[in-house]
């Protein structure tokens, strides 16, 4: 995903001043932003502190990490049903069962 040239704080500051009365269309303008992108933002950060949003980037990553976790979990368990698989379907050794 493609990384925000803006911050969360500078995010947060934008959907203020927008809140503060100032239109939206001279915020994008001052900002470089088109109006979807900042309704996205707003939509994403509106009514948080700069606080609020490090704490959401902070859960997002444990939550991407965690994400990975189970990715990799998930695939070790396939993989080691699969060996088991095979082991139980090749033929059982034959032994002391009176061949020489």
């Amino acid at each position: 995903m493609r990384k925000s040239r803006f911050t969360e704080a500078q995010i947060i500051g934008m959907s203020k001043q927008q809140e503060a009365g100032m239109p939206t269309a001279d915020v994008c303008r001052r900002h470089g932003l088109s109006p979807a992108t900042f309704y996205k933002f707003k939509a994403k950060y509106g009514g948080m502190e700069v606080c609020e949003a490090a704490k959401l980037k902070a859960l997002e990553d444990e939550n991407a990490k965690l994400k990975r976790l189970l990715a990799d979990t998930t695939l070790d368990n396939a993989v080691l049903k699969d060996l088991l698989g095979m082991e139980a379907a090749s033929p059982p050794s034959v032994r002391g069962q009176g061949r020489p």
